[in-house]
């Protein structure tokens, strides 16, 4: 019965309904409380729906079960996560992997929350002065003061300033310097007051020499006029440069990457796996270019380059926090992969839980039909790796031998192996469908009968097997349609004859109203629910040849020439509906 909750649990996941997920797993907790898995699941679920504190508490109690299991520190660091609480999800993570260090979930997990953390540190506070000390402005503003240009002569200054432009936090260095405090109230047209400010500010010794000669000073002059038309340029810093150089190379990774589209529509697939790896060379910032490269691996059966490509993308992807759909697409193409590379029932396995998880990053219906594809493919072969006739003709035998000995459901038991060992005998499905008949399983024994005649025609015996199910839940008529239908084939059958016979007496009983007032409430209730009676009552036509039939006996002499309406309304006396006298 847990596993039965558990199952539910899993399909409702895996179709994206958290909430149903929760309510099976806790069905399947109640009847197996000490089930780490299942805790874990739910865990999971809880994730899904935001309730972190539920899926905490889930986890804890799954790792309390079963300390050695890998997943359950999964979950534990998700749940921490969820909640920033993230040094406590690193924690969980990393005793993880000291179970499983090959775990790629725990690696993902543990890269999120590391990356999470590096979000969390603060980053350095503004500059109170703002961006007065940033571009070239801050040079022309020092150069047309008069008090501050003189300054520029001056190389310590010059250094000063420079420091500053780099890093506005460097000021506090410099304060002291009285140059440093003027050229701020300038850059800020403010006037900064101090012992020394305005005109009687003191002018370094070395950068001012009172008694210098006429010529000196006249030199001194042109260097003061070349210093204020070219001020020292800014350095370009080396992030900036980086930053260049970075945007570059995306543009031309994402020129290759047209390329390698373009050559991919042409079918030149070696140009387009070229054009895919320069670009993933240029930029490893875009997943698409892997994913990109993997169809083209995907188109030529190169699947195990294929598998990897996804593979890469997916763990790059998660690193990244790229797009879920894009995280899909690496999945189901890798999923498709696997599904061209399995030989037996077994290898479709990791097909499908790739596209399961693939369906949990993004819900697409392409990835969908793969999957149910890859579903059934599995379970054909899985028909077509366990079919054996000798062995299933052996479990017939023992399953006739426990009918003859009135051991009905070990007879059924017996008759299911056999026909997972060869679904296609019909002798089969005609003898487990008396078996559910003596069960008093009749809609089971019905469904067998019918699967008996579909798979062979002329085998009377599947006539009789579902003529004696309907015979059984008393749809009289329609058990006289299934006689007859296999005495076309097998006219002398006695079982068939007899049916026939047994049929017609019912029949005739309700014609003559021969039935107690019960036999009718019941055969009367089961006709209305009967939609070949339901559409014979609906139809205006057939009402108004009732009300005739009732009230008008010239015209319902007409009627009875009619064939179709004759026999409409036998159906309607053989279901009790209708009473002839």
């Amino acid at each position: 019965m847990a596993e039965e909750a558990k199952s539910r649990g899993n399909k409702a996941f895996s179709a994206g309904d958290y909430a149903s997920a929760v309510e099976h797993f806790t069905d399947a907790i109640a009847l197996s409380p000490t089930n780490h898995v299942l805790y874990s699941n739910r865990s999971a679920a809880h994730a899904s729906l935001h309730h972190y504190a539920d899926a905490l508490k889930d986890a804890k109690k799954t790792v309390e079960l079963n300390p050695d299991w890998s997943k359950g520190y999964s979950r534990l660091g998700a749940a921490h996560l969820g909640l920033h609480q993230i040094q406590d999800a690193i924690s969980a993570y990393k005793k993880g992997l000291e179970i499983d260090p090959n775990n790629e979930g725990l690696k993902s997990g543990l890269a999120d929350a590391q990356a999470a953390a590096s979000r969390s540190r603060a980053a350095p506070p503004p500059s109170p002065f703002g961006n007065v000390f940033s571009g070239p402005e801050m040079w022309a503003k020092l150069t047309a003061d008069p008090s501050t240009r003189i300054y520029l002569q001056q190389p310590d200054f010059v250094k000063m300033m420079q420091d500053i432009q780099k890093n506005p936090n460097n000021l506090n260095l410099y304060l002291k310097d009285q140059r440093v405090m003027q050229a701020i109230g300038v850059l800020l047209n403010v006037k900064l007051g101090g012992p020394n400010s305005g005109d009687d500010m003191e002018i370094p010794e070395e950068t001012f020499t009172p008694q210098s000669s006429a010529s000196e000073r006249k030199e001194d002059k042109k260097m003061e006029e070349e210093k204020v038309a070219e001020p020292e340029p800014m350095e370009v810093t080396g992030e900036e440069k980086e930053a260049k150089e970075a945007k570059e190379r995306k543009a031309q990774a994402a020129k290759e990457k047209e390329l390698g589209n373009a050559a991919y529509k042409k079918k030149e697939f070696e140009k387009a796996i070229e054009h895919y790896t320069k670009a993933t060379e240029l930029d490893d910032e875009d997943i698409s270019y892997l994913t990109n490269r993997a169809a083209v691996y995907l188109e030529t059966g190169k699947y195990d380059e294929c598998i990897k490509d996804c593979d890469k993308a997916v763990e790059r992807g998660r690193e990244l926090r790229s797009d879920f759909k894009m995280i899909a697409r690496a999945l189901t193409r890798k999923g498709t992969a696997l599904v061209k590379m399995a030989a037996c029932s077994r290898d479709y396995e990791p097909a499908i839980e790739t596209f399961q998880k693939a369906l949990t990053e993004h819900r697409n219906p392409d990835t969908l039909k793969k999957l149910n594809e890859a579903e059934k493919a599995k379970k054909d072969l899985e028909q077509q790796e366990y079919f054996d006739p000798k062995l299933a003709e052996e479990e017939r035998e023992k399953g006739n031998e426990s009918f003859k000995q009135q051991k009905y459901p070990e007879a059924v038991k017996h008759y299911s192996e056999s026909l997972r060992r060869n679904p296609k005998d019909p002798k089969t499905y005609s003898n487990r469908a008396a078996c559910y008949t003596k069960l008093g399983a009749l809609p089971e024994g019905l469904k067998d009968a019918e699967m008996c005649i579909e798979l062979d025609p002329t085998f009377s015996k599947g006539y009789t097997r579902k003529g004696a199910v309907q015979f059984f839940m008393k749809e009289y008529d329609k058990a006289l349609e299934t006689y007859q239908e296999g005495l076309k084939h097998d006219p002398r059958n006695q079982e068939l004859l007899d049916g026939v016979r047994r049929c017609v007496e019912q029949l005739n009983k309700a014609s003559r109203g021969d039935l107690s007032p019960e036999e009718l409430k019941e055969r009367q209730a089961k006709g209305m629910q009967d939609p070949e009676i339901q559409n014979i009552l609906s139809d205006p036509v057939m009402r108004q040849v009732l009300v005739d039939f009732q009230e008008n006996p010239k015209s319902a002499q007409e009627h009875t020439k009619n064939p179709m309406v004759m026999s409409k309304i036998q159906k309607l006396v053989q279901a009790g509906i209708v009473q002839m006298r």
